[in-house]
């Protein structure tokens, strides 16, 4: 417990608070559709295809808003880029409660839930910007943790779906996203780690090989747990029978782990090691992955995707552990292009369910063409790190600390005592 009180002392309390609560809404509406995706596929009678297309579109536009969002976070500030980005979800709910009637409405308005998922990179950024180094991962943990919005969206859409109908729980978003508003606007406070950059110096993570080898890492460690928080309600609801609200628990119990373990992921990281932690995690996710495409029973099936999600959610964080340590000047930016790719990416497990299932009639070549996925990206980063920690971070991926900072805990510590 001291030593989060010394973590929380060192950066801006309020501030981690409300990037945190800022993410965890967003990140609930830009789920909405896939928590929901059984009453719409119902109602409009989609094929395998269809749904997995459905679903992939709110992946698809929210990682396209990402880079944007971040690059004008650094002209007009981090906290003022997360409020304009949570006024446009307001007014996009009103427009998902008013006038979406039809299936190709359903698809304009997962345009809109994708304005959600821009958040990613100016709410971690937002964050982690007023935490030291030594702190970066455990506080880029914290705000990542608002992933977490997964398990609202699950436990809670499906039953107010099953009331008032599917179309009225945009309206009621819309009234909630009021609450991580006003919290933004009276707790937050900007960091001060930033720079006045050209938009090439901004730009300049797109053109270096580190940023690609990151991008292909989060694929699967992001873009797999987005893809799979939208898909298994569909999952759990057509290959084993239950009820839609059912189909929403049992995500919801497997995304909480991935929420619950992201900031694990960055304490991890910030100890042994970004490299070290996400080498041990991509051998679980392999693993999970080719299991789950077993024919196993709904309880066995469940149990490995929390498995599974945990080492996703662990993977995100120590990923990020490592992202302000190679670009400290840009982090948002950077932040915002590697989560771009990354959601990207998460489209590819809807879309590769449904192409399985319509085409073979079952998920399996879905799960193992992911766990292939995730073999190939395990063995970029163990080449990469090889060239990392010879120039800008220690063994295994830890911080490297200066001898300014080590000066600066040992007066910390001599005062304390």
């Amino acid at each position: 417990m001291g030593n989060f009180k010394t973590f929380l002392k060192a950066g801006h309390a309020p501030t981690l608070f409300s990037a945190f609560l800022y993410f965890d809404f967003c990140f609930a509406i830009w789920v909405l559709n896939g928590a929901m995706a059984p009453f719409i596929s119902e109602e409009f009678n989609l094929s395998p295809a269809q749904k997995g297309f459905m679903i992939s579109v709110t992946i698809l536009a929210g990682a396209i808003m990402r880079f944007p969002l971040g690059v004008l976070a650094q002209y007009i500030g981090r906290k003022n880029a997360a409020l304009t980005e949570m006024s446009l979800i307001f007014f996009s709910m009103l427009f998902g409660y008013y006038f979406v009637e039809s299936y190709s409405d359903v698809l304009k308005m997962g345009v809109l839930l994708g304005i959600a998922g821009a958040s990613f990179g100016v709410a971690l950024s937002l964050g982690s910007g007023w935490f030291p180094p030594k702190y970066k991962g455990l506080a880029m943990g914290i705000s990542g943790a608002g992933n977490s919005g997964t398990v609202l969206a699950m436990l809670f859409a499906p039953p107010l779906a099953t009331k008032f109908g599917w179309q009225a729980v945009y309206g009621m978003a819309a009234l909630f996203m009021l609450i991580p508003i006003i919290v933004m606007i009276v707790f937050a406070k900007e960091p001060p780690d930033r720079e006045k950059q050209s938009l090439k110096e901004h730009l300049s993570c797109l053109f270096e090989k580190d940023g690609w080898t990151f991008n292909f890492i989060y694929i699967i460690t992001f873009g797999g747990f987005i893809g799979l928080s939208n898909f298994l309600p569909t999952y759990f609801y057509d290959q084993f029978n239950v009820s839609k609200i059912e189909a929403g628990q049992l995500t919801m119990l497997a995304a909480l782990m991935g929420s619950a373990i992201r900031i694990v992921g960055g304490w991890a990281s910030d100890k042994w090691g970004g490299i070290n932690t996400l080498s041990a995690i991509f051998g679980i996710i392999i693993i999970t992955m080719l299991l789950a495409g077993l024919p196993i029973g709904v309880t066995a099936t469940t149990i490995l995707f929390m498995i599974c999600f945990a080492a996703l959610g662990a993977g995100n964080g120590a990923l990020f552990q490592l992202v302000p340590l190679r670009w400290p000047l840009a982090t948002a930016v950077a932040g915002s292009m590697i989560g771009e790719i990354g959601a990207l990416g998460g489209s590819i497990i809807p879309n590769a369910m449904g192409i399985s299932m319509q085409t073979s009639g079952s998920y399996t070549w879905g799960f193992v063409s992911f766990a292939i996925l995730a073999a190939l990206a395990f063995i970029v980063l163990r080449i990469a790190q090889k060239g990392w920690t010879k120039k800008w971070v220690g063994k295994g991926g830890t911080a490297i600390i200066k001898k300014q900072e080590i000066d600066a805990e040992i007066e910390e510590r001599a005062l304390a005592s």
